[in-house]
């Protein structure tokens, strides 16, 4: 078997996952990374950062304008 295809059956871990949802997150990811990673992301950890980085992401705002308001 040679590498590539190796790659492709490894599954990603919660750790690549959050760092691929990450980026993706933020708009700076290539169209090769993103077929890679439909290939070996599970599509529950993508869930479960996403609603991570959401409410993160609106936590921090909420620190933000309630720190400027006051």
């Amino acid at each position: 078997m040679n590498e590539p295809q190796r790659v492709m059956e490894r599954r990603a871990g919660f750790v690549e996952t959050l760092k691929a949802v990450s980026a993706s997150f933020f708009g700076v990811r290539g169209s090769r990374a993103h077929e890679r990673d439909m290939a070996r992301l599970n599509p529950f950890y993508v869930i479960v950062v996403g609603v991570m980085l959401a409410a993160a992401f609106v936590a921090g705002l909420v620190l933000i304008v309630r720190s400027v308001v006051s």
